[in-house]
């Protein structure tokens, strides 16, 4: 019998604590070996610290992750995640469609 696990994710359960966090890219793909993604991300955080609640204590920027220990100012830190993430993501596939990308799908 095959069974198809849903992956629920990690309940934040206290929103106000700092938390080590990972984000990670579809399927894995090595985004990140490119400096204009990396610099996508880098300005995504540094906007994220001064127009919104982000307290970042340090991050790295793995070929296709990222880790981040971070908490929220305002207690609602999967809410500042889930924006991070989708206005990121936004951006760098903008600059993927945007630019002449070697991977991209024609």
């Amino acid at each position: 019998m095959n069974k198809k696990v849903i992956s629920e994710g990690y309940k934040i359960r206290n929103q106000t604590l700092p938390h080590f966090v990972t984000a990670t890219v579809v399927d894995w793909v090595d985004v990140f070996t490119r400096k204009n993604y990396r610099d996508i991300v880098i300005g995504c955080l540094d906007f994220c610290i001064k127009e919104k609640p982000m307290v970042l204590y340090g991050y790295v920027i793995m070929s296709n992750h990222i880790h981040m220990v971070v908490q929220s100012g305002d207690g609602e830190l999967s809410d500042l995640l889930r924006d991070f993430k989708k206005f990121t993501a936004t951006k760098i596939i903008e600059k993927i469609k945007s630019d002449a990308e070697s991977r991209s799908e024609t």
